[in-house]
This record gives structure tokens, sequence and C-alpha cells, in this order.
């Protein structure tokens, strides 16, 4: 059952305050990497209960008066036309994705940084496309023997070669579309940059993964390292700050293996180190905002469920995740975790194995399961989002809410115009057909006004969803994990 574990406005307010706090602390500079997704980040809403997925671009939009943004990409990325899993499109793309959604809540962009420069016909490309479009674009070079040779790299042929940032406010927030990017490289280069010319400033992580001050075996600890297994972090105890302070904190292997460069990085750049940690570099306040630590519990377990199947779906997919897959079964084994504990993957199955054919399960928020299968008119995942809104909104499970006059007619169009060979409706077709009925029928009405109750729900499939109905159910704010099983022998899935 869906319970509130997590106090978001607590944390929108702690978070900015330490923000400003940092700030000061530097002068009244302060170049801020933001760690993992400011935008859509579900990953902290699945794991904290209450946490809002705009949890953190709400909060800088708080500060848009003392803020900018640099938003950095690996011109590699660029090349190889990198894509964004998640969504589905290429850094390029996101990037100005990023820019029109930072815009539409009133945050100045003030620059693009293009690290590891090359100038290759894409790059060269993507970069006059930003230049037309009034962005500044700056170039940083690769750095050999990059982050070891400390001497090189902080001297007039390492950072120094870097192009300077141009920047204006005393809050630098420093993203990316993705991991790699060079993020941090692009945050020290501004640093020496701003020494070099008499300015003060300082360097800080917006981190909220892992949380240092919950213990290493705490579950959202755990479905971080799982959400991560394909990048092989591990969490670990930063023994840096257990010797500076007597207190025990979670960090990553990276951070934790990079420190002793960082450390002398800054002592080259500002003649010493203002952090005696990895730790100490975050500003992270989630552990001090969950109020239900059981409902967190219980909603990171579940995560790392639907990351074992994710993993699993992309084997099934072609990929090769054997390594993030068997990693993800210690964290389960080491934490105590069965899938049985997810009872809708159960459900859907039996029902699958009772009709012979695909079918699906969904756990409403209330605790109730609800099950849909295969028909001639729609497919299981159809079928049951159809059955849990009629549950939600207490109709009868055997009252038809779309009529057949109106779900007919969709298919043919689907098949005799569209050259569709499958006439099932997926789930956006049916929201559709839902959306026109409910204009003249109360019933139907009535289920529209069920969906937003959806939200938080568990949904467990027998067969890989197509992209359509996995994203619907997204949208939807419903937590989905499929079998690793194709619903045909074809080898081409849409």
């Amino acid at each position: 059952m869906y319970k509130i574990g997590f106090d978001n406005n607590k944390y929108l307010k702690t978070q900015s305050e330490k923000i400003k706090e940092r700030i000061a602390q530097f002068g009244g500079k302060l170049y801020l990497e933001f760690g993992g997704k400011l935008f859509d980040d579900h990953h902290a809403s699945r794991v904290l209960p209450g946490f809002a997925p705009d949890s953190k671009i709400k909060m800088l939009a708080e500060l848009k008066d003392q803020a900018e943004v640099i938003i950095v990409v690996n011109a590699h990325d660029i090349e190889k036309n990198k894509v964004r899993g998640d969504l589905g499109i290429t850094y390029d793309l996101e990037v100005f994705r990023l820019i029109d959604a930072f815009r539409g809540f009133g945050l100045y962009v003030g620059s693009v940084v293009l690290t590891r420069y090359d100038a290759t016909a894409s790059v060269e490309s993507f970069k006059n496309k930003l230049e037309t479009r009034g962005l500044r674009v700056y170039k940083h070079y690769p750095i050999k023997n990059y982050p070891y040779d400390i001497d090189y790299i902080v001297s007039d042929e390492g950072y120094g070669k870097n192009e300077y940032v141009e920047t204006e406010r005393s809050l630098v927030v420093v993203t990316a579309p993705g991991p790699g990017s060079g993020k941090m490289g692009t945050c020290l280069s501004q640093i020496y940059h701003d020494y070099k010319r008499g300015i003060k400033a300082g360097y800080a992580k917006f981190e909220t993964f892992p949380v240092w001050n919950l213990p290493l075996s705490h579950p959202v600890n755990v479905a971080y390292e799982s959400a991560t297994a394909d990048l092989n972090d591990i969490n670990m105890i930063d023994h840096y700050h257990l010797e500076a302070y007597g207190t025990t904190a979670i960090n990553y292997n990276r951070d934790v293996e990079i420190f002793p460069v960082l450390r002398a990085m800054f002592e080259g750049i500002m003649g010493e180190c203002p952090y005696k940690s990895p730790t100490d570099m975050g500003v992270n306040m989630v552990g001090n905002c969950i109020v239900d630590d059981e409902a967190v519990r219980e909603a990171a377990n579940n995560e790392i469920i639907r990351r074992y199947y994710s993993a699993l779906c992309s084997q099934r997919k072609g990929n090769d995740c054997e390594d993030e897959i068997n990693k993800i079964k210690l964290l389960m084994n080491q934490s105590g975790i069965n899938i049985k504990q997810r009872k809708c993957i159960q459900a859907a199955n039996d029902k699958a194995e009772e009709t012979g054919a695909p079918a699906a399960a969904i756990e409403l928020c209330d605790g109730r399961i609800v099950t849909g299968k295969t028909s001639s008119l729609l497919g299981s995942s159809s079928a049951v989002l159809i059955n849990a809104i009629k549950a939600i909104a207490g109709i009868d499970k055997d009252l038809d809410i779309i009529s057949h006059e109106i779900l007919e007619p969709v298919q043919r169009l689907k098949v005799e115009n569209l050259g569709n060979h499958n006439p099932r409706l997926h789930t956006d077709e049916v929201l559709v057909a839902l959306a026109i009925t409910a204009a003249t029928s109360e019933p139907a009405k009535k289920a529209m006004d069920a969906l937003k109750q959806l939200k938080g729900a568990e949904l467990h499939s027998s067969v890989i969803l197509s992209p359509v109905d996995t994203a619907t159910f997204r949208k939807l704010g419903v937590n989905l994990t499929c079998e690793p099983v194709y619903q045909s022998k074809k080898l081409f899935h849409g």
C-alpha cells in the first residue's frame, strides 16, 4: 500500500538553505555540480514516496535570481549520437530540451560547454545550431594524463587552455544530459580561471543518492546501487569522513577513489582544499526529510525488484547485462528481498497460465489486486488499465464503460487504414476512446476521474510491453515490471 514517507516541503526548504550557506562559505560564488536528474527524477519519487519528481528544479527556481545554468556535453557523445535511454532522444536534442525546460521555470541558461572538444563535422554543426539560437558555446579540451598529472592539469597547458566561461551570478549550476559529460572538470576549470583573475569561488555537489546519513544496508542506498549496477558503482563507507570527524558517512566508490586527486587539485588551484572528505563536498538533506522509515524501506525494496526485472528485459532485448543481473541478484540476497514481495508478479503470471495468453496485474494503492487478460478487443495491458480504474471508481466490473460502437471503428481504422496487423487497442488508444465516451457517459466520466489515483500503483505484465504502453503507464505514474518474454516470436519488436 502506498504511504507517504518523505516530507517534500521540508526538503525544498532545508536543501535551498544549505546551498545558500555554501555560497556564503566561498565568498559569494559557487559552482554547483548537479548529479542525477534535475527533471523527472522518478527514481527518487519511487524510493522516497512523497518526493516530487520536479523537486530539484522547483528548489532551483526559488533561487533563480541568484542562479544561472551551464549545460555541459561531451563532444564525443555528440559525435556518437549517444541516446538518453529513458527518453530515447540523442544528447544534442536533450540539450535543447533542457534549455527549454530551464527557461520554462524562469532560470537563466548562460552557456553550453563542449568538453573533450574535437572539431568534427557533427560537433561543429551542433555548435552552430546553438550559436544561431543565441547561446554562448565554449570549448574545453582533452587534457593528457587526466586526472592524475596534477601539475600539468593545474597549469596554463591544462585547465588554462580551456575557454573561460563568462558567468554573471553567484550560483552557477553545472548540469549535463547524462553521465561522463565532464561536469566536475568544468567546475574545476572555472575555479582555476577565476582564481587567476582574483575571483574567489567554490565547488559543491548537489547530491541525492547514496544518502550519506543512512546506513550502508538501508534499502534506499541499496536501491541506488541496483540502479547504477550497469556502471558498477559500489556504495561504501567514506573513510576520509570517518577519520576526520569520527562519524560514519556513506558515499560511492568513484567519489571516494578520486578524492585524493581532487584534494590535490584544490590545493593547486586554491592553496588548500576546503573539504576533508568527499561527503563534505555534497549538499544532501534527503536523509533528514524521511518521516516514515518503514514506508521508505518498503518502496525501496520494491524498486530493487523492479531494477532486477528491468535488467532481465534488457538482456532479453539483446543487451549484455549479465554482470548487472548478477549484481542485483546479490544485492537482493544480501537484503533478504524476494520477488514474491511484489504481489502483482504472481497474480499476472497466474492469470497468464490460466488463460494461456498474455496477462497483467496491478496492485492498487489501497492494496487491492486487479488483473487483465487478452481479448479480441483489448490487449492485457489495456484490459488491466480499464479494470483498475473501474475498481477505483466503484464501477461494476462487468459494465462496459467504452461502447463497442466506439471501439470497433478504432480497430477498423488501425487495420484497414493505418496498416496495423494487430487490431487490439493500446493503452493510449483506449484512453482516447474513454475520453470520447466520457462526454456522454457518467460511468466513463467517473473512470476518467479515477485515473489520477493510479499514481504509485504497481503493475506487472507476463510479457514485455510495447514502448507505447510502457510510456502510457509511466505518464500515469504506475510502476511497471515485465517478464523477460516477448508476446510473439517475431524478430522485430517495435
